[in-house]
């Protein structure tokens, strides 16, 4: 599901725990604003890895949703634990789940520091994937690009060939109307093969102009 925003699925029985973290979540520009989701955790937890960033859970001292940390675990997004189980100012982290000591005032405000952090790693994750799969998607056609270009004098050689025999054919007298017809054909698909070809040479001009052009533009900015 695609967002436009990042969203952060706060956990908690506790209503005043969502309240501390979206009062102390640092503030940012409109286009960074995050999206917060409250759950509550005594309901139960059914995270789907595709409808949040992060997660941040008020875990209670008692320890009464142990298989919490596996849920997390599946849904395959980062986590900031806040326990009052660890020390104060301390924090731990394994893999992408972060645990983070409540017994102090600034608890908050760490995990919103945290959190920022967090999802600014993830959105640059994102983006390097994005950018690596476009590269390869462009990398690929390029290829395919300058093989057909390579390609493109053998075939035009060929249709050559091909387009002579067949004008030739079409020269014999006497040729029965069957035969004339398929030389016809033959004729006029190498003639259609031919333009397809020669628009091919058109665009490799075209990119080699655009290329060039582009450089140009880089140097010039680079040297501002």
């Amino acid at each position: 599901m695609k967002r436009n925003r990042p969203t952060v699925v706060i956990l908690s029985s506790d209503a005043t725990f969502a309240r501390e973290i979206t009062a102390h979540w640092p503030k940012a520009k409109a286009r960074e604003l995050t999206e917060f989701v409250v759950i509550e955790l005594d309901l139960g937890v059914d995270l789907r890895g595709d409808s949040f960033d992060l997660a941040i859970a008020d875990m209670p001292a008692d320890d009464k949703h142990p298989n919490f940390k596996h849920v997390i675990a599946a849904a395959g997004k980062p986590a900031i634990l806040v326990s009052s189980d660890i020390p104060p100012q301390a924090s731990s982290a394994h893999g992408s789940v972060v645990e983070l000591g409540r017994e102090t005032q600034s608890w908050a405000a760490m995990a919103g520091l945290l959190g920022r952090e967090i999802l600014r790693r993830t959105q640059a994750e994102s983006c390097a994937r994005e950018a690596e799969t476009i590269r390869a998607a462009a990398e690929a056609e390029a290829t395919l690009g300058r093989y057909m270009a390579e390609m493109r004098l053998n075939v035009n050689n060929a249709l050559t060939s091909i387009l002579g025999n067949a004008e030739l054919l079409l020269q014999e007298p006497g040729l029965p109307a069957n035969v004339q017809a398929q030389a016809d054909t033959i004729r006029n698909m190498a003639l259609r093969l031919h333009e397809v070809f020669q628009r091919f040479s058109s665009i490799e001009k075209e990119l080699t102009v655009a290329a060039r052009e582009s450089g140009k533009k880089a140097a010039h900015a680079a040297g501002r």
